[in-house]
């Protein structure tokens, strides 16, 4: 077993749930016994009255994080832990996720395996997003997508797009949404794109409530870029769901894979598909 030998971890708590302490104490308890020393990021510390140190230092001196919640945490644990190249643990506080798949009555079983080296790390691919504003190079990441999208309710958009800087589609509509192969089972699935094995190096572009039955979602290869604008109004950038920004006339967002992945850690057990079938009902 070639993974490394644990010695520190950072937690990171869902916001707005106290009810996490009494866990969180187990988590620590739990961990301390291994002799493995447990940070908590200090905005989850401030919500459950404990003492804790900054992301940035938990990232830097920790072996993994977990974050304990639900997708949406996990979500953004991932984003802003992206430059520091450290895997992420999601346990789940409530229902299984498609993301946070470790439930906390795992937790005690699966802490002695992580000890033993029993365990695996998944890399995962992440969206590059590029936008020039005011001279300036905006950039963002996304671990599940990025959608470009109307300002208004009462307005459909009509998005350009070019792969690899050729002309490939006009898109009229309620937007496009470009998603990761983690991010397929999000937005993307309720717009009726496809499902993407989690471990490819594709993206796929989903149309959303198109204005023509011609348009379908399309996948295409990780080494491929895109470049989307509008051409007659304003758009917004949705990122993961969590962060907007606004796209205005004359600008464009250049969108491809980033170099570098995110690393999750799983159980040496975890099959993505009983996932699939558990949260999609497959089979029943």
């Amino acid at each position: 077993m070639n993974n490394k030998i644990i010695k520190k971890i950072g937690v990171v708590l869902r916001p707005s749930t106290p009810e996490l302490k009494d866990s969180y104490i187990k988590l620590e308890k739990i961990f301390n016994s291994y002799d493995i020393e447990v940070m908590l990021e200090e905005k989850s510390a401030n919500m459950i009255g404990m003492d804790g140190e900054s992301f940035a230092k938990i990232c830097m001196d920790s072996d993994f994080l977990i974050s304990f919640g639900g997708d949406g945490t996990f979500i953004s644990t991932v984003r802003k832990s992206f430059d520091f190249d450290i895997p992420i643990l999601g346990i789940h506080a409530g229902t299984l996720g498609f993301l946070a798949d470790l439930s906390f009555d795992e937790l005690e079983s699966f802490a002695d395996k992580i000890v033993k080296g029993e365990y695996r790390v998944d890399e995962r691919a992440m969206l590059e997003a590029t936008v020039i504003k005011n001279s300036k190079e905006l950039k963002m990441y996304a671990f599940n997508d990025i959608v470009l999208t109307r300002t208004s309710v009462s307005n459909m958009i009509h998005v350009e797009t070019l792969v690899n800087s050729k002309p490939f589609n006009t898109y009229y509509g309620d937007g496009v949404i470009v998603c990761t192969p983690t991010g397929s089972t999000a937005y993307n699935l309720s717009a009726g794109g496809p499902v993407l094995f989690p471990m490819t190096n594709v993206f796929a572009l989903t149309p959303i409530c198109p204005h023509s039955l011609t348009q379908r979602p399309v996948v295409l290869p990780g080494k491929y870029a895109i470049e989307m604008k509008t051409s007659e109004e304003r758009a917004l950038i949705i990122i993961d769901g969590q962060d907007m920004h606004e796209l205005e006339l004359g600008e464009s967002v250049n969108i491809k894979l980033a170099t570098k992945t995110i690393k999750l850690m799983h159980k040496e057990e975890y099959n993505y598909f009983d996932v699939l079938k558990e949260k999609l009902r497959w089979g029943e």
